[in-house]
């Protein structure tokens, strides 16, 4: 962007990493399946890089201590409810929204901009989470990784929200932190920003095909006009 306004009508915001400082209860909830299972012991800073394609491959991380690996299926089919179990009982124990979050929806809210959260997270983790964390209102639309068919870094939530809300793909601003964000938004059509706080497999963002990287919401906030 080269200081025009972006003219958009809707924003779609990520969850683990843009909206919320998920990972202290993702961590936990891994340490505990670890300690179950009789794993090594895995710190945040680890559980951090693992973030970001959801619980079971989070899950198979976690188990091989590797990005793409594939763990023995029976280990796998025994740990994903065990995590589960934790994660649901900690959903929200520890999560809390990054600074500049709810000053930047409410500035989208007042922008009179559609508003929606598209994340990969379940929706039995999802729903409990905005909820607990009092963002759920600030939402039209949620699309969990559950919901559709696909997920990011899917065009198809993206796809979806536009036709929910009745815009044209570059009508709608994608806020995130990762790489599946900018791939997602990319193959929709649609712009995108992303945080640099978030959960992007220890990459800088900014090594990423992007409109802007953005320090909070609230600033993202300055950065856009309704169309």
């Amino acid at each position: 962007m080269a200081g025009t306004p972006l003219a958009i009508k809707a924003v779609v915001v990520d969850l683990d990493g843009t909206l919320l400082d998920t990972a202290p209860d993702l961590a936990d909830a891994a340490m505990a399946m670890a300690a179950d299972l009789g794993l090594p012991e895995i710190d945040l800073a680890t559980v951090k890089t693992y973030i970001g394609n959801g619980v079971s491959r989070l899950v198979k991380r976690v188990l091989t201590r590797q990005m793409e690996a594939e763990p023995d299926k029976e280990l796998f089919a025994r740990a994903m409810p065990i995590y589960e179990r934790h994660y649901a009982e900690w959903v929200s124990r520890k999560s809390r929204p990054f600074p500049g979050v709810v000053d930047g929806l409410q500035a989208f809210k007042a922008m009179g901009l559609h508003v929606a959260c598209i994340t990969n997270k379940a929706e039995r983790f999802t729903v409990p989470l905005l909820q607990d964390t009092e963002l759920y209102p600030f939402f039209e639309l949620i699309l969990s990784g559950d919901t559709l068919p696909e997920r990011k870094p899917s065009p198809l939530p993206l796809l979806h929200a536009c036709q929910y809300f009745g815009v044209e793909p570059g009508e709608l601003l994608l806020i995130g932190d990762s790489l599946n964000d900018a791939q997602a938004a990319r193959a929709a059509g649609c712009p995108v920003f992303c945080v640099p706080y978030g959960y992007n497999r220890g990459r800088p963002v900014a090594e990423l095909d992007l409109d802007a990287v953005v320090p909070s919401l609230t600033e993202a906030s300055k950065l856009v006009v309704k169309k």
